[in-house]
């Protein structure tokens, strides 16, 4: 759980930086989130509190466009803010907490004799599939009074339409629908254009925005523009009676919102609370080789009205089992890896698996679709999967799977000619084919060694989770061809680009190298499984006879060398985890116990470089690379500069996957679907991996 007070303000660059400095040589404070998840679902549906206060700025789409979200409270006939930048006549309440769970986010207020709690609960059980795939979260007020006094206390809340927009000045809808039970009311953009556009920096603007409250006493809803609601709120505590005719018209003309108010009424020494729920239907979600798929909760039929009930159905339980799910998680994370390497996986946790979509495919098995967000916008990237995957393979490897799906049934099909595996399947969110560097045209710019590797490993991976080769064994043909792909080109890579390509083209990438070497073992175990043994048999031999000549060929003394040819050279070598992970037991571990000695010699004051050329590095490779420590004490000392980072970057952004060790600063990425991958430290655990692996709803 990271958790939050409020005594220093808003603080500059520089005393982030010499605070987590200060931190970093020792008692550390508590970890302050560069960005507050408040609600996230998929690439689209992902809305964050990129400042130190609620109220301090409007809420933000990861990419950083404006998706304000704004609430006020009136105590005793005076209004305050509580989230959002208007009205600025209303001042904002003080903000004296926030804690993020997993999958809660808790802010807590106090002023004018009362305390307010605001939990934004996205609740993403990944033990659930329904739940994973169903786009719903649940806004919380709770207030009480603090100063024994009885208050009259009425809540606001609003959003815009730009949730239902890629840029403001597109025209929107907007009207109510009739539930039994709820107040619904629903915006859209007036196109609707379905699956149109495709990119990174880019906003949905097809399907429906819904906000559902209690149809109960003291509950009212409107459809206006901003003004009229938020002052007549401030004012007087009500909303207009009649929702606003002028439509269809742009987001930005009067700023249509969807808002709500609660009214109540007197509040003393016990809690009151209101809810509601926001929830998105886009309809379709993503394009598949040609193809419009639905949304996962869609899959049998469901419609919007379905989403909303079965949401305000299992609220109550929805609660309960989330804390449940929080307190347990973080509990083992903390035993396992440190308190403050809990509060960094709480802080990953969303915003990895909010980084993908869960839809149905054609035959009805589920598929997770990533997006490579602020990096190149490219859907299903099988070098980001790899290192989101360890937060499924901890938690559910249906999920695992549903990654791995799309990208394997287009290299099944006859579009895929090379004998090496794709990259991508195309550019979020029409999955229609690669791409990245040469396509399906020509091998030039592609990634063989990496790709392959990065699916041999994670085949083997779900083929130990699920105790079987079942599931590796549908995609035979291709996982034998990579693998002989990597027994001709693995050892000794040629110039070509790995997952880190912001660096370049690089020959004898010894990291690389370790990839191919590991991922051959880890074919000849999934051989194993599938009662291939000769094959098994033949390709451990390899991969062994593999790792004796990749301890000469890097060998530089005291370390490894980032390239075979460059001696004086140094590099993190993350892929060597999966050696332990999968019981490999390839490599001898000395060459892991050297390898760290040495990294704890080039740590900057903000992380481990990736390698000896820049200072900047990458955080999931960090973590990685910090799980081949086998004493606490060298996890620690890896580890501390990372949570050094988080909590002095300057750019309040969604968690950065590559930044600059010196000073905390973003070099690029944000939001990835990556930052899964800091939960790999879980894998090397057996008995806390074999107890949530195997946690059923």
């Amino acid at each position: 759980m990271v958790e939050r007070c409020f005594d220093w303000g808003l603080i500059g660059v520089a005393l982030a930086v010499a605070g987590a400095v200060a931190a970093y040589g020792g008692g550390a404070p508590k970890m302050r989130p560069p960005a507050v998840p408040l609600v996230v679902h998929d690439p689209y549906f992902s809305i964050w509190s990129c400042s130190n206060e609620l109220a301090a700025d409007w809420p933000r789409h990861w990419t950083g466009a404006i998706h304000a979200l704004c609430s006020m409270v009136r105590v005793d006939g005076k209004a305050y803010r509580l989230m959002g930048a208007e009205l600025r006549d209303a001042p904002p309440m003080p903000q004296t907490g926030l804690r993020v769970t997993p999958t809660r986010s808790i802010c807590e207020f106090e002023g004018a004799g009362v305390r307010i709690q605001l939990t934004f609960c996205s609740p993403l059980l990944p033990h659930d599939l329904e739940l994973v795939g169903r786009p719903a979260s649940y806004l919380t007020w709770q207030v009480a009074s603090a100063d024994g006094r009885e208050h009259e206390v009425a809540l606001y809340y609003d959003n815009s339409a730009e949730l239902v927009v890629d840029k403001p000045d597109q025209a929107v809808t907007w009207g109510r629908a009739n539930q039994p039970g709820l107040h619904v009311l629903r915006i859209g953009s007036a196109d609707q254009p379905v699956l149109a556009k495709k990119g990174d920096n880019l906003r949905i603007d097809w399907g429906w925005l819904y906000v559902a409250a209690p149809d109960e006493k003291g509950v009212s809803t409107t459809i206006t523009d901003h003004k009229a609601a938020r002052e007549g709120f401030a004012a007087k505590g009500i909303l207009p009676d009649k929702d606003d005719a002028r439509m269809p018209r742009p987001a930005k003309a009067d700023w249509p919102v969807t808002a709500c108010a609660f009214d109540l009424g007197k509040v003393g020494a016990k809690p009151v609370s209101c809810r509601l729920i926001l929830a998105y239907d886009d309809l379709f979600s993503i394009e598949f080789l040609g193809q419009k798929l639905r949304p996962w909760w869609r899959r049998n039929g469901a419609e919007a009205r379905d989403l909303l009930a079965a949401a305000a159905k299992d609220y109550a339980d929805l609660v309960r089992r989330c804390e449940a799910f929080d307190a347990e998680l973080m509990a083992d994370i903390a035993k396992v890896g440190g308190a403050d390497y809990a509060d960094l996986c709480s802080l990953a946790y969303r915003q990895a698996i909010g980084a993908h979509k869960l839809v149905a495919a054609p035959d009805g098995r589920p598929m997770l679709f990533s997006k490579e967000c602020f990096s190149n916008g490219c859907i299903a990237t099988v070098d980001v999967m790899y290192p989101a995957a360890p937060i499924f393979a901890f938690l559910n490897a249906d999920l695992l799977k549903a990654t791995t799906t799309p990208i394997l049934d287009y290299a099944a099909t006859e579009r895929w000619k090379f004998p090496f595996a794709p990259h991508d399947l195309g550019t979020y969110p029409q999955a229609n084919g690669q791409v990245y560097g040469g396509g399906e045209r020509t091998e030039a710019n592609q990634m063989p060694v990496e790709e392959s590797g990065n699916l041999l490993i994670l085949a083997a991976l779900i083929s130990q989770l699920d105790g079987n080769a079942t599931y590796a064994q549908r995609y035979w043909p291709q996982l034998q061809r990579w693998a002989e792909y990597l027994k001709a080109k693995g050892l000794d890579p040629e110039n070509q680009l790995c997952t880190d390509d912001f660096a370049g083209h690089l020959a004898h990438n010894a990291n690389l190298s370790l990839k191919a070497i590991v991922a051959l073992a880890a074919y000849a175990k999934t051989c194993d499984a599938a009662g291939k043994k000769a094959d098994a048999q033949e390709y451990r031999k390899l991969a062994e006879g593999f790792a004796k000549e990749w301890a000469k060929l890097a060998d530089d003394g005291d370390h490894y060398r980032l390239a075979f040819d460059r001696p004086g050279t140094w590099s993190q070598k993350y892929n060597l985890v999966w050696d332990k992970l999968l019981g490999l037991n390839l490599f001898a571990p000395d060459i892991a116990r050297k390898e760290i000695a040495y990294y704890k010699t080039k740590l900057n004051p903000f992380g481990l470089p990736l390698d000896n050329r820049e200072t900047y590095t990458k955080t999931d490779w960090e973590v990685w690379t910090a799980s081949l420590a086998e004493t606490p004490r060298d996890w620690e000392a890896l580890m501390r500069p990372v949570y050094a980072f988080v909590s002095a970057t300057p750019q309040r952004v969604p968690l950065t996957d590559w930044y600059w060790t010196l000073d905390a600063r973003q070099r690029g990425f944000q939001a990835r679907p990556v930052i899964g991958g800091v939960f790999i430290r879980m894998l090397a655990d057996p008995a806390v991996w074999r107890k949530w692996s195997r946690t059923k709803p």
